[in-house]
């Protein structure tokens, strides 16, 4: 099966990653999965959280919003109350960057990324986890540049990709118009060692069997590697290699 935009069903849309994109958050990183775009930016700073003091460990959070012109039609702003979407994705980010940090390395910080949607054409929470993790280790990157840090808090990698079933056709990475006709949608986060964080599955118009289940994390395992390689050509191109945590924060 050809896909409307030329790829083949197991093929990522062009993904790009522009890390540093804002001069002055400790972290930033421009991602685009072909028409999705993100800005991720992320926070550093030396407090934390009622619930965290005390414990030992950091705290890493997320925000999430669309710009109002993201979409095809204008979306509000959510002014004053946060919508049960965002609230869910802003947790899934949350989550995600977690999942791989040491958290009781952290000191007592709280790292905050904001992950705004420039475009959106499918795909904007995978996009957004996936470049939240380039902004959060240029955040630790300058704290390891300080000596505040010995060494990266973090054990592997996250990232994160779509998928589903599209006239019954298993497809990687879709776009608005596969999605909103999927049969099954499936949002899968993984780490770099092999490990899935979430795993996201619906059926939308049908029901899906284990076998189908099990072919689209496999689907998108081979896509989340390739991100995996995109995220850490970004971070080359900013000077920073990110190590596993094998010592202390001070």
């Amino acid at each position: 099966m050809i896909r409307s935009d030329g790829r083949r069903p197991a093929e990522l849309r062009p993904v790009t990653i522009e890390p540093g994109y804002l001069a002055h958050a400790e972290g930033s990183a421009l991602i685009s999965f072909g028409g999705t775009t993100v800005l991720c930016a992320a926070t550093t700073e030396n407090r934390l959280p009622r619930f965290a003091i005390g414990t030992g460990s950091g705290w890493i959070t997320a925000e999430y919003s669309m710009l109002p012109r993201a979409t095809h039609e204008r979306t509000s702003r959510e002014r004053n109350a946060t919508s049960g979407r965002t609230a869910e994705i802003q947790r899934l980010i949350g989550r995600s960057l977690r999942s791989v940090v040491r958290m009781d390395l952290l000191g007592e910080r709280t790292f905050t990324v904001d992950c705004d949607v420039i475009r959106a054409d499918g795909g904007t929470r995978t996009a957004a986890i996936t470049g939240a993790y380039v902004a959060l280790m240029q955040a630790f990157h300058k704290l390891v540049e300080s000596k505040a840090y010995t060494t990266f808090p973090v054990r592997c990698g996250v990232a994160a990709v779509s998928c589903g079933l599209v006239d019954e056709t298993a497809l990687l990475d879709l776009d608005y118009s596969e999605d909103s006709r999927a049969a099954v949608d499936f949002n899968v986060v993984m780490t770099e060692g092999g490990e899935m964080v979430e795993v996201q599955g619906t059926g939308e118009s049908r029901p899906f069997t284990r076998e189908e289940m099990t072919g689209l994390i496999d689907l998108a395992e081979g896509g989340i590697r390739d991100l995996f390689g995109a995220q850490q050509a970004a971070l080359k191109e900013a000077g920073i290699t990110v190590s596993p945590a094998t010592a202390t924060a001070s």
